[in-house]
């Protein structure tokens, strides 16, 4: 049974509701420059995480801000690929060199700093890449 707060009273409920699938919903706009190598290597790599550990809750807007350059000022983009996790909240960008699987999981909340690198110092950068 779940207390009036939302929190499980029960190991069992708590073990159960980590069983429940996620269903949250993930929108996600990309914004690239041109059809550059790197934008296409960015495109692959985020479709590529994205069916992997989102299939079917994810929206993925591509952005070429040569095509939409306001829509790059609005968002105030000053390198690309930059990556931007609109939904859910907290809002994350990632900027920068987008092949990286364990920081692209990370950016997204899909896998805790722990979790990431397996112990190297490449799993701890921060969401820029520094």
């Amino acid at each position: 049974m779940v207390s009036r707060k939302g929190r499980p009273r029960t190991t069992a409920e708590f073990e159960r509701l980590l069983e429940t699938p996620d269903e949250t919903r993930y929108t996600l706009r990309l914004y690239v420059t041109g059809m550059t190598p790197r934008s296409q290597r960015a495109i692959e790599s985020i479709k590529a995480v994205c069916e992997e550990h989102l299939a079917g809750r994810y929206d993925l807007e591509v952005i070429d801000i040569y095509q939409h350059p306001t829509l790059a000022e609005g968002e105030q983009i000053i390198a690309a690929p930059t990556l931007i996790k609109a939904l859910p909240a907290p809002l994350r960008r990632l900027v920068g060199d987008l092949s990286n699987t364990e920081r692209i999981l990370l950016g997204l909340d899909l896998r805790a700093l722990g979790k990431a690198g397996r112990g190297s110092s490449q799993g701890r950068r921060g969401l820029d890449g520094t």
